[in-house]
């Protein structure tokens, strides 16, 4: 049986991995809500709690978190308020007995109230200030987001998993095929649309609110990417309801950076590579006993079905006119 990614990260090899670095924790640990890593709120002998992440194995490289790592600290010595991790003895990644780390400062908040349009004009500016930064310079060793590595990929490592039941596998290939193909007419739309350096999952829990305003935090999914991968997941419900929320977000966003309406035409493509990814993911991770507990239902014929109306009506989403700018 495969040994769980997580197996051997004990409480005990957390605080010694802490320690190695020069910190002090008192023993209590508390875990955060993360499923691709492991995050735990630890308390210092001295000082406020710190927030340690443990980076799930060969996800990424060195090199990738280095990265990542960067352009938070980039973004932060702007004063934009993205958590960004502790600078410890020159460096902001640690190893510890095969297990690589980071160590953040802890950050409270409350998910921002979307519905309120002074709320999402906020979040807008300091999306338009995160993307003018982003813009700057490329990512050398961060993969970008496509229609191969979110789309093509995941339905292929799919396939061969066998873990679609055979009784709705066809209707299953049927509508992931066609979904793609409305993907890439999507892309078609949009035209040669740049990418930047982008949060890469900017979805409400990633975004803290508090009275002076929000902070984002976990750029572990930074890529690159059109900057409306940033923005689309703040918007919810009919077209209408979301043309507004996007005017409100535009309305901040393009006092620090100008944003190409042209990206518009991939709104819909976007959330159907998510939705697709999102299946192989759960299944790529099934081994961590974080996932079953997390999602039973994955994998019942149930969820398959669900899955496949998904994206026929994402299908139907994709031939509609792309939202107003």
């Amino acid at each position: 049986m495969k040994q769980a990614p997580y197996a051997e990260l004990t409480p005990d090899r957390m605080l010694d991995a802490l320690a190695s670095v020069g910190l002090r924790p008192d023993g209590r640990l508390l875990g955060l809500n993360s499923y691709e890593n492991r995050v735990y709120q630890a308390w210092m002998e001295e000082g406020p709690p710190l927030v340690a992440k443990f980076y799930r194995p060969a996800r990424w490289s060195d090199s990738q978190i280095a990265e990542e790592h960067s352009f938070a600290l980039e973004l932060a010595e702007r004063e934009i308020p993205v958590v960004a991790p502790l600078v410890i003895d020159g460096r902001t990644l640690h190893g510890f007995d095969g297990f690589s780390f980071a160590v953040y400062p802890r950050r409270g908040g409350r998910p921002p109230e979307l519905e309120d349009p002074r709320v999402l004009e906020w979040i807008g500016r300091f999306l338009g200030r995160i993307h003018a930064v982003g813009a700057a310079r490329a990512f050398r060793d961060r993969p970008a987001l496509s229609i191969q590595s979110h789309g093509t990929e995941p339905r292929e490592w799919l396939l061969a998993s066998k873990l679609v039941p055979a009784d709705v596998l066809e209707a299953w290939k049927a509508a992931t095929a066609l979904a793609l193909d409305g993907v890439r007419l999507c892309y078609e739309r949009a035209g040669a649309v740049k990418a930047i350096r982008l949060h890469g999952d900017c979805h409400s829990g990633n975004v803290l609110w508090t009275d002076e305003g929000p902070h984002f935090v976990d750029l572990d999914d930074g890529r690159s990417g059109p900057a409306v991968q940033d923005l689309w997941m703040l918007l919810s419900g009919d077209r209408a309801a979301m043309t507004g929320q996007l005017a409100d977000v535009l309305a901040g966003y393009e006092q620090f950076h100008d944003f190409d309406p042209r990206e518009l035409a991939l709104v819909e493509a976007l959330r159907t590579l998510r939705l697709l990814h999102n299946s192989a993911w759960i299944a790529r991770r099934w081994d961590d006993p974080a996932f079953p507990a997390a999602f039973p239902w994955f994998g019942t014929q149930r969820y398959w079905q669900d899955r496949i109306l998904e994206m026929r009506e994402q299908i139907a989403a994709m031939d509609e006119p792309a939202l107003a700018a």
